[in-house]
């Protein structure tokens, strides 16, 4: 009897320190867990400051540093760097290249991360459409469906994102002017090859405006530049000189 209560003590005393073993490995691995979290908030909230402040070589540096998480919201803020740093004219061809190839992968990989992610389908479908510049106009034009899909379906997870409706609309520009030669090209590649007007387009850069006024440059000039292939001078004129009078505050108003 002393023997079996010696072993049942042993036992407990075993299963006591197992028990505080494990219950110490939940605490740690709960604060890890917390800490992490912690982590990606304040690279988030950084890059976030970085990118209002237009500090693109710096946002850059602090994202490539994630470029391994399983973050979405990190991913599509590094696609979105990356592409950015490729824009700046100290930028070589060659960085550009790799750059442009890079934020592909990266918005590729927030979307695999999390497809409910609107800012990750925008950033894919930009990004998409950047390496189609350098695999040639069929490339493109064989990417242009998927890219609007992805579009669409970053509206429909925030239908109040000015700038994928605006990018909707600069597809159905793009779409509307398409030279012939491309057209017989889409023609090959599509049993039903996409098309748009001017008037669609027109639409979709006015909502744009409606769902956040004056939010870019870009939206101005291609309101300008839309009623000018419309024909309505008028209307060109007010929204071209709203698109001049903006004040550049990145690379890209500074090219309007």
């Amino acid at each position: 009897t002393q023997v079996l209560r010696k072993s049942l003590q042993k036992g407990l005393v075993l299963s006591t320190g197992s028990l505080m073993v494990y219950e110490a490995h939940k605490l740690i691995s709960g604060f890890a867990e917390v800490h992490a979290s912690f982590k990606v908030e304040d690279v988030i909230e950084q890059a976030d400051y970085l990118y209002g402040s237009g500090e693109t070589e710096k946002l850059y540096r602090l994202l490539v540093q994630h470029k391994n998480s399983d973050d979405a919201e990190l991913l599509w803020r590094l696609a979105r760097s990356a592409r950015d740093l490729a824009q700046l004219g100290s930028t070589s061809a060659q960085e550009k290249r790799q750059l442009t190839y890079d934020s592909l992968e990266y918005a590729k990989k927030a979307l695999e991360k999390n497809e409910s992610n609107f800012e990750a389908h925008k950033w894919y479908g930009i990004c998409l459409s950047d390496v189609g510049d350098y695999e040639g106009i069929k490339t493109k034009i064989g990417n242009s469906i998927i890219i609007k899909e992805h579009f669409q379906r970053a509206v429909e997870l925030n239908p109040k994102d000015a700038t994928t409706i605006h990018l909707i609309g600069v597809w159905c520009y793009s779409f509307a002017e398409m030279p012939w030669y491309q057209r017989k090209i889409a023609a090959t590649l599509f049993a039903t090859p996409p098309t748009s007007t001017f008037q669609e387009a027109l639409r979709y850069f006015h909502m744009a405006e409606e769902a956040d006024p004056n939010f870019y440059s870009k939206n101005l000039l291609f309101l300008g530049k839309t009623y000018l292939k419309l024909n309505n001078k008028k209307m060109a004129l007010l929204w071209l000189s709203k698109a001049k009078e903006y004040p550049a505050q990145t690379e890209e108003d500074k090219q309007v």
